[in-house]
Parts: structure tokens; sequence; C-alpha cells
């Protein structure tokens, strides 16, 4: 309980906010966002946590305290009104008093930048699947020999780059004719970042290289802490569109997912230091499947409407089995032992 303390001591104060902003009303619908954005983000959380225990003690801090402001105010806020503001040419400012007195029109412009976002979040997390699939050094596998083919086929150059571009190409032929460039642009963007972060984290974990600052560098867990708020802010991209439909009261919206945001971090904390990782070892598998799920889902709401609630229990149908193949997975192993 000591993971989720502060996480309840925040929740009080969104939900005394939410009060304060909309009354009982603005209570109820900060905690459906709340319920929602932790149900729709376990999946990131299992990727934190594996993520974030090769990490020292002082990034693993930074993670959970800049970390969760970053998430909270800058994804969760800040960056909506950015992509609206590039998109409709209307000042920062302009755009957030348009959020906060014209939020019919705000989302109105959110949601028509919806493609943009998909695209950019979407080839995101599917070069994180594709990563993991993909890895001919993994020697675990919780689909067998499926899992060691597609392993195999990271002996390929630039695999992952290859199997990601061919969907996007795809899928922008069905957009229209106007909107095809952003669509792409977005797409090659998002996946440019993931190689970049990737590709400095992959210099900085280097054991031949000798220089001292590489070794600080690698210490210090840079790379890998920009990684974690990249793949927070792809993963919540769509909850905020998503949150529109619920209300379209940008602050409520805000302290609602803020509250999800929250819990998700504790839930990140909690199987670090609990080495749930180890314990299920599938878990990660079945992450990382429905990272793949949603990096699909966010390609295809491109030109097709998919309900929000496929993403939720496309994920908890997938992590469910991975616990469930982990379990037995250890009764065998201790079968074996005796």
């Amino acid at each position: 309980m000591q993971y989720f303390r502060l996480s309840f001591i925040v929740t009080t104060v969104c939900l005394a906010a939410a009060y304060y902003w909309a009354g009982i009303m603005g209570i109820f619908i900060a905690s459906i966002l709340g319920v929602l954005e932790v149900s729709l983000s376990f999946d990131n959380a299992v990727v934190n946590a594996s993520i974030l225990k090769r990490m020292d003690e002082r990034w693993q801090h930074y993670f959970l305290t800049w970390g969760i402001l970053i998430a909270v105010f800058g994804m969760r806020l800040l960056f909506p009104i950015v992509i609206v503001s590039a998109a409709t040419g209307i000042g920062f400012l302009g755009v957030t008093e348009m959020a906060l007195n014209d939020t019919a029109t705000y989302a109105k412009h959110l949601s028509e930048s919806h493609v943009q976002i998909a695209a950019f979040g979407g080839m995101f997390l599917l070069m994180v699947f594709y990563s993991f699939i993909f890895d001919e050094e993994r020697e675990l596998h919780w689909l067998g020999w499926i899992e060691r083919k597609m392993g195999s086929f990271g002996k390929l150059e630039a695999i992952e780059i290859i199997m990601a571009l061919g969907p996007l190409l795809i899928i922008q032929y069905y957009l229209p004719q106007e909107i095809r460039l952003d669509a792409l642009v977005a797409g090659v963007t998002g996946v440019i970042l993931y190689v970049v972060v990737d590709s400095m984290a992959a210099l900085f974990e280097n054991e031949e290289e000798g220089e001292e600052v590489v070794a600080v560098l690698k210490k210090s867990g840079i790379m890998s802490f920009i990684y974690l708020e990249v793949l927070d802010a792809s993963f919540s991209f769509d909850g905020v569109i998503g949150a529109f439909a619920i209300t379209q009261d940008v602050v409520i919206i805000m302290l609602g997912l803020a509250i999800g945001a929250m819990f998700v971090r504790s839930l990140t904390v909690y199987l670090v230091r609990k080495g749930t990782l180890d314990e299920f070892v599938f878990l990660e598998h079945g992450a990382h499947y429905a990272i793949g799920v949603l990096a699909g889902i966010m390609l295809g709401s491109m030109t097709y409407e998919i309900p929000e609630v496929i993403t939720g229990l496309t994920g908890a149908i997938l992590i469910g089995l991975s616990v469930i193949s982990s379990i037995r997975y250890k009764k065998r192993e201790a079968k074996a032992a005796v």
C-alpha cells in the first residue's frame, strides 16, 4: 500500500479541485477518466517497469518526480494545446484561452488533428513492439517457435523500420488527399524519434566504449528517461482525444488523467520493487503484444473509428493470459527441479 500512498494523496487533491471546478459531476467524470486511464495503460506500466529497473536510483527518482509533472502537465495538458496551435496557426496563448473558454471549438480542432497524432503515436509504439519481437538475443519465448522465428528475422538489417513504414504507406493511401502528407510526416517522425532515442541508448550501453563521458551518460540513464517520457506521450495522445468523448472540460480532463497517470507511475514502482517481472516471466511479453495491438488500433483509427473499449479489453486479455502462462511456467520449472 505504501507504493500507492502518493497516488491516493494526488487523487484526493484532484477530486477536491474537480469539485471546486464543476461540483459533484466534476468528481464523477474525473473518477471515470482516472479509471479509464489506468485500465488502458497497464501495459505501459509493465514496459516502464522493465526499463526503470535498469536505471540507477537517481534517474528512477527523476522519473517518479519530474517525470510525473511532464506526464500530467506536459503531455496531457500543454502538448495538446501545442498540437492545436501548430495545426491552426493560432498562438499558444490563444489556444489556451480557447481551451478554457471555448471548449467545443478546442475539442473540434484537437479531433481534426487525430490522424497526425495517431500516425505519430502509432508508429512509435509499433517500433517498440517490433524491437521486442525481432530481438534475436531473447532466450525466453512466450509463443514458442513463433516467437523464435520472428526473433530470427532480427538478423535482417533495419527490419523494424521496413515493417513499420510498409503499413504507413498502405494506410495513407486510403486517407483523403489533403491529409496524406501530414500523416506521412507524422508517422515518419515517430519512427525517426524512436530510432534516435534507441540508438543513443545503445551507444551509452556499449560496454566496449571506454570514454569517460559515455560511462557517465550510461550511469545517468538520461536516454532511458527520455525514452520513457516519449513512450508515455505515445500512450497519452489517444487518451486525451478519447477523453473529449466523455467531457469537453479541459480542466476536468487534466485532473482525471492526472489521477490515472499517477496510479500508473505507482504501479510501475510496485512492479519494480516487488520484482513482479521476475515472478511473472511472460508479463513483459503480454505487455508488448498489447502495445502492438494498441499501435495497430491507433493506425487503424486513422481511417476507421474504433471504440476504446476494444483497446482496453484486448490489453487486459493479453496481460491476463501472460500471467496465467507465467504461473504455469513456474510450476513446470518447480516440478522439473524436483
